[in-house]
């Protein structure tokens, strides 16, 4: 025997069961089952993976014909599952392939003996699945993602007790099923509801302080969401908008806390029904950053819209508008002269970025306003129409001669590009 040999160490074996378990975790599970074959210690570790990430990777296919991938994504689903052993605190399914089957089902209820804690489903994009009851019956839920699914709560459903984000995208589900869901998780910190259509939605989450919603609603009311800190509404008009009420206060009238706010399509439209400048109070000390699109400035109740929330907002720092404008004949301008408060200071405004703007006369005032009020500005970023015809200099050198409260305030001209 040649002693000068020195058996080699077997490092892969010795690894401790902690840092295998870290890696397996990194891996796409195609490659996790593999490492079965690297020593008899990885041999069944793979079967106790807590976290199971499932998607067309798993079943990767050079062919076209879509029910061949799909075939083997349910197989491959099927034989993990059967040999998977111990708990499962996160399952994740996102197929392009896999369209509605029954195995779908059968996992729900195998994932609800085992406790799962986050559970995201997503199918292929012509394919809407219907969610089983037993869905329902995961009481260790935290977190719950549904795309493209049918959601029918039992009656006796009483919510999930330790849920604390729910993310539904094109879900089709009751309104008041839906306002029952959320109010009965108490816990709930973070909703985000996409691609929703035609319901009037009242949200009461004590706790939540992420709200994301998106589609055609009609109308919406924030309640008892004095925790909220982030939120984004993007409503699409699916009729017009009426209300004896205002909806301002319906939906920010509860929301003391709030940092951010993002408004898209017709949100400052929605929100100016019922809305009067009147007496304004600091109300959201908190807010920080104000974005909002496609806003009208052709339209005065959209304008006081913006007012309202900057004049209430004391130590807002950002401010960033997408314009969409087209009127040459302004009413209403006399309002900047006679009741606009000339007094108002933005005391912690820095960054003002305008797009699409169009240098029509609400939109100029609107911009003089901001200058002469914010002593501590830092940047004018001013982006014209790309589809207006005028000379941009014009507007830009009006800008310019504007009265300003910053001596440092920096400004930026560009044109929109196609």
């Amino acid at each position: 025997m040649d002693t000068n040999l020195v058996s080699r160490e077997d490092y892969i074996s010795n690894l401790p069961e902690s840092i295998i378990e870290t890696i397996l975790t990194k891996l796409p599970l195609r490659d996790v089952v593999r490492t079965s074959v690297l020593s008899s210690k990885w041999r069944y570790t793979w079967t106790t993976l807590t976290e199971l990430r499932f998607d067309d990777d798993c079943c990767i296919s050079d062919t076209h014909h879509r029910a061949l991938p799909e075939i083997g994504l349910v197989k491959f689903v099927n034989q993990f599952l059967l040999l998977h052993n111990g708990p499962i605190t996160r399952f994740t399914l996102s197929s392009e392939y896999l369209e509605r089957c029954p195995y779908v089902d059968q996992w729900l209820l195998f994932l609800s003996r085992k406790d799962v804690q986050e559970l995201s489903f997503g199918l292929a994009e012509t394919e809407w699945f219907k969610a089983p009851s037993c869905l329902f019956s995961c009481k260790k839920l935290i977190s719950l993602e549904l795309v493209r699914c049918e959601l029918d709560p039992p009656l006796h459903f009483k919510g999930f007790p330790n849920l604390k984000r729910l993310n539904l995208q094109q879900v089709s589900i009751d309104p008041d099923a839906v306002e029952t869901l959320i109010s009965s998780c108490t816990l709930l910190e973070s909703l985000t509801l996409s691609y929703f259509e035609g319901a009037k939605l009242t949200v009461r989450a004590p706790n939540l302080t992420y709200l994301m919603l998106e589609g055609y609603f009609q109308d919406i009311c924030l309640e008892n969401t004095p925790m909220l800190v982030v939120v984004s509404i993007a409503m699409y008009m699916a009729e017009a908008y009426q209300s004896s009420s205002c909806n301002f206060d319906k939906v920010l009238g509860g929301v003391p806390s709030i940092q951010r706010l993002t408004g898209h399509s017709y949100f400052t439209k929605y929100m100016s029904v019922g809305n009067t400048l009147g007496e304004i109070h600091p109300t959201y000390r908190q807010l920080k950053i104000i974005d909002l699109y496609q806003v009208s400035f052709d339209d005065m109740t959209e304008i006081m819209v913006i007012l309202r929330l900057i004049l209430s907002a004391p130590n807002l720092q950002t401010i960033q508008i997408e314009g969409s404008s087209w009127s040459t004949d302004p009413l209403d301008l006399d309002f900047w002269d006679k009741e606009c408060p000339r007094d108002a200071t933005f005391e912690q405004l820095k960054v003002v970025k305008l797009t699409q703007i169009s240098g029509l006369p609400h939109e100029m005032r609107f911009i003089e306003f901001l200058l002469g009020n914010s002593p501590v500005l830092e940047v004018m970023d001013v982006t014209k129409n790309v589809y207006e015809t005028d000379e941009y200099e014009d507007m830009f050198m009006k800008i310019l001669a504007f009265e300003r409260a910053s001596d440092d305030v920096e400004f930026i001209f560009a044109e929109d590009q196609v």
